[in-house]
């Protein structure tokens, strides 16, 4: 399996990446992409991700990190897209549950991506919180100005939004936060999205799923999330894996022109 959302660059595996990522290979999980949430960070994640075959990053600004963003361009991200390990813009978007950046900000700053998406092709990774009208307002309104491949990570928003988004085309991912007792909405969205268009992601080192909740998550526990999905939506566990590597590359079109054999 893929992992669609890592955060490898993150100060909680300063001490331990080499054993966290041999316990993933060990567990088979044969790639990853890791998730770019500021560009100050990106240099550092690109020094991970390169040496290693079917490692790839993404380039963006998380909505929290918006006001130090404001300077970003259209060109420059799409500068920074050329690098070969690079296969989607984000993590962007706009969470207005925190206020961690003023909502305008964050609006001007997930434009900006959009433009880069439409610009590169390549998909555009969004998160979104508390966020849903304005989410499903500019998504449309920017597909009719110009077609951009899309993914909602971590998807734990409305019914409505998803189904806006699955209108655009989107293909959803889903975290761990889906084996949590309390999650039922999150259950629910899950049966709407089409098979070829479902992903996964443990967003580690955050979401830890169950049983491993309450832990720092790794990519390991991709497989506690996927052996659940198979369960509640009554799929066989080998295909469901297979349609998900296949998901992936449908989507993400430049990692599937450069895996490993």
């Amino acid at each position: 399996m893929i992992d669609t959302h890592v955060n490898l660059h993150h100060h909680l595996y300063h001490d331990d990446l080499v054993e966290v990522l041999a316990r993933a290979k060990a567990g088979n999980i044969h790639g990853m992409l890791s998730i770019c949430d500021k560009i100050d960070n990106f240099q550092a994640i690109i020094d991970i991700v390169s040496p290693l075959d079917n490692f790839w990053a993404s380039v963006g600004a998380h909505p929290h990190e918006a006001k130090d963003h404001l300077g970003l361009t259209t060109e420059e991200l799409i500068q920074f897209s050329k690098n070969q390990n690079v296969i989607g813009i984000g993590e962007t978007g706009l969470d207005f549950h925190y206020g961690l950046s003023p909502e305008e900000v964050q609006i001007r700053v997930f434009e900006t991506h959009i433009h880069s998406s439409q610009g590169t092709q390549l998909p555009l990774i969004v998160h979104t919180r508390e966020a849903d009208m304005k989410m499903g307002e500019i998504l449309v309104s920017e597909h009719q100005n110009s077609n951009f491949p899309l993914l909602m990570h971590c998807y734990t928003s409305g019914k409505d939004l998803l189904k806006k988004a699955l209108d655009l085309g989107a293909f959803v991912s889903i975290s761990g936060i889906a084996t949590f007792k309390n999650a039922e909405d999150v259950r629910s969205n899950i049966k709407y999205i089409p098979k070829d268009r479902l992903l996964v992601e443990t967003d580690c080192p955050y979401l830890a799923p169950i049983p491993k909740r309450g832990q720092r998550n790794e990519p390991l526990f991709l497989n506690h999330l996927v052996e659940y999905l198979a369960e509640f939506l009554g799929r066989d566990l080998g295909d469901l894996t297979s349609e998900l590597d296949n998901n992936f590359f449908s989507l993400f079109t430049r990692a599937k022109n450069s895996v490993a054999k």
